[in-house]
């Protein structure tokens, strides 16, 4: 039979099912792709796996044990084979065969027998991975220095470390038709929205496409097609097991999609999105003030540059107490244009710092610092007072750890740049005005309002958003 007849189950033809095996997967093309024909009872037996993936020492004594087992032994089946005689806890029987070569190509030992109408599936697989250490992104002031990695199994016990309790429920679900990568779903049972959580496992489930190519980006722009045009995010990253922990214990729910150092929490509101876990491992007053401060600077991130800009254009605005402001000396380009320039010269420093070797991190620095600053005022294209607000906007981006949120307010910023060189107070007013509709006209990936609890209004969860209260009692 050829391959496409042979589609669907497997027969209990060893013969016939290794040809089927190494014809689907052109098994003498790769080089990692690995089969041995054995004898088991005076069976033939045939084993399959990818190099890198099955564990060499644990292999070794399973054939070692196959290979001893007697004519008599023989179970008549593959039911009572993996009872009997398969010393090993994980272990799965198929006859399907996108099953079978979907579990082989994930790392797991296939094992078939002449006779058998179902394959041995033993999940021996280890994946490369690196040590459990603190993230780089999501740094800790203070807390566990341990943090998410590549491998899906590993960040799945870093979650039951810290929530042994039987509500727990992780679904391990794929998506895209060549990765078939692999997706877990975490929530407590007792807590989650089960109509929202049906709903997230059915968007997982539709998903056609061919490969989750970058992973949680890829993940999320097929759960939620968001508009162009709005560029505040639906989604919060955290590369800290204490911060997913803590979403999940709210009744929230994380993905964690193999391969990505990081979890996705949804649903996520701006509120959310500004929360920190930092704020919790301090008393609660600090805790307060360091929530009350990041909120503040993100506004002063938007807000401080169109307004100094307003205030250059119309200086009958200033106050005669912050006359200090008025710029000393001549503009000799516009400031809007110094605004604009500075804005793409901070994205262009940020993508510099990324893609430099670690030992020229440092005189780049100081190359930058003196270039960029001293020279750059010197030689008169920019303002010195110009370069102060947009070095304070640059390092108070920094304050929170959504690169996207950053990036909003960003664009939001530019925006109300321009509207304010071309069109003064209104345009200064029309652009705060379009900032907040895009900010209240937004919705979660749940269909809720995106700045909730303010509406609809909550007084108790605007508290808990704003403040760092204590933590809750567990009722008796």
């Amino acid at each position: 039979m050829d391959i496409e007849e042979r589609k669907g189950k497997m027969t209990a033809s060893l013969q016939e099912n290794v040809a089927y095996m190494n014809g689907r997967l052109a098994v003498d093309a790769s080089f990692d792709l690995v089969y041995r024909v054995i004898r088991i009872g005076e069976r033939e037996a045939c084993i399959y796996f990818i190099d890198g993936f099955c564990k060499d020492e644990l292999m070794q004594k399973m054939l070692q044990y196959f290979m001893s087992i007697t004519k008599k032994e023989m179970p008549a089946d593959a039911h009572e084979m993996s009872k009997r005689c398969v010393p090993y806890v994980e272990v799965d029987l198929k006859d399907n065969w996108d099953d079978i070569i979907v579990n082989l190509l994930s790392g797991v030992f296939v094992l078939f027998i002449d006779g058998y109408t179902q394959a041995i599936l033993i999940d021996s697989r280890t994946y490369p991975a690196r040590n459990v250490s603190e993230p780089d992104k999501d740094k800790v002031l203070r807390g566990s220095k341990d943090g998410f990695v590549e491998t899906i199994v590993f960040n799945t016990a870093l979650l039951r470390r810290r929530i042994r309790s039987a509500e727990l429920r992780i679904e391990m679900m794929n998506a895209g038709k060549s990765s078939k990568t692999d997706i877990a779903v975490c929530y407590m049972a007792s807590r989650v929205d089960q109509k929202f959580l049906t709903q997230i496992k059915e968007r997982i489930q539709n998903i056609k496409v061919d490969a989750l190519t970058m992973n949680q980006e890829s993940l999320a722009e097929c759960l939620y097609r968001r508009r162009w045009y709005n560029p505040f995010p639906k989604f919060k990253y955290t590369e800290r097991p204490d911060t997913a922990t803590a979403q999940i214990l709210e009744g929230n729910i994380i993905i964690l999609v193999d391969n990505s150092p990081s979890a996705m929490i949804l649903p996520t509101s701006v509120f959310d999105v500004i929360e920190e876990a930092d704020d919790y491992y301090f008393p609660p007053i600090t805790g307060t003030y360091l929530r009350l401060s990041r909120f503040l600077i993100a506004l002063l991130t938007y807000f401080m540059t169109p307004t100094f800009l307003l205030l250059m254009n119309h200086k009958e605005y200033i106050p005669e107490a912050f006359q200090f402001i008025v710029l000393k000396d001549a503009e000799n380009i516009p400031l809007i244009w110094q605004f604009l320039i500075l804005e793409l010269a901070i994205d262009g420093l940020r993508l510099a710092a990324v893609n430099t070797p670690n030992m020229l991190s440092t005189p780049l620095s100081v190359m930058a610092a003196l270039v960029l600053g001293e020279f750059s005022v010197n030689s008169g294209w920019f303002n010195a007072e110009v370069m102060l607000y947009m070095a304070f906007v640059a390092i108070a981006n920094y304050t929170q750890s959504n690169y996207e949120l950053g990036y909003a307010l960003k664009f939001m910023r530019i925006l109300t740049l321009l509207l304010t060189a071309w069109f003064g107070l209104w345009g200064y007013i029309g652009g705060i005005l379009i900032c907040f509709i895009a900010i209240v006209s937004n919705r979660t990936i749940s269909g809720k309002s995106y700045i909730y609890p303010l509406i609809p209004f909550n007084w108790k969860k605007v508290a808990v958003s704003l403040l760092r209260l204590r933590l809750p009692e567990t009722k008796k």
